[in-house]
């Protein structure tokens, strides 16, 4: 998870994780998350004292959202408005090309399957030749590469919430552990001391 530095209007400097933004307004001071719908947690302090307290809660509301909710992902989701042709996000084509000792050009679909944590990967998805190109193969290689786009988001969701969720993990945990850290030491009590043997004489 990424965290990154806040200095908050106190001048106060806070660790903050991805997901969690810093509100300071006259009438506003707290952390909101921002993850699967927003939420304000106030320092009900003016002068920022509440500051560590309010981010304290902010963040185990992050990590929950992050538990029970998938990933959001930053996939485009329709194809940009200066794409020259209609195919979907991800396919571009037909590409034709000239094969070296080939009398006739060939034509497919560029397919680009995003990966998450890694760089895109590029596939090519066979139509026919001049020869051989038809509607009907067209649209059958068409099918194929938008399954093939559709399965390759899925997966890339399906990874981008495993990892968000290890992230929460970790971040849960710290958090307890700075909280148990937090809490003051229970006194140790004194032993009682023996209670003195009084002496009888004769």
């Amino acid at each position: 998870m990424k965290f990154r530095d806040v200095i908050i209007f106190n001048g106060k400097k806070f660790k903050v994780p991805q997901g969690i933004q810093r509100i300071d307004t006259r009438a506003t001071h707290g952390w909101q998350v921002r993850y699967a719908g927003t939420k304000l947690f106030s320092d009900h302090t003016q002068d920022g004292s509440g500051a560590k307290a309010s981010l304290e809660a902010a963040q185990f509301e992050l990590a929950r959202r992050i538990a029970s909710s998938p990933a959001p992902t930053l996939l485009q989701k329709r194809p940009s408005e200066n794409k020259a042709s209609r195919l979907p996000v991800g396919i571009s084509g037909p590409i034709v090309r000239s094969r070296a000792g080939a009398r006739v050009r060939s034509c497919s679909f560029s397919v680009l399957l995003p990966q998450y944590g890694q760089a895109p990967r590029c596939s090519s998805i066979y139509i026919g030749t001049e020869n051989t190109y038809t509607v009907e193969r067209y649209q059958a290689a068409l099918d194929k590469a938008v399954a093939m786009r559709q399965e390759a988001e899925a997966a890339y969701a399906v990874a981008a919430t495993k990892a968000k969720r290890a992230d929460a993990k970790v971040l849960t945990s710290a958090l307890r552990e700075a909280k148990a850290a937090a809490k003051p030491a229970k006194p140790v009590k004194a032993a009682p001391k023996a209670a003195a043997r009084k002496t009888v004489t004769a």
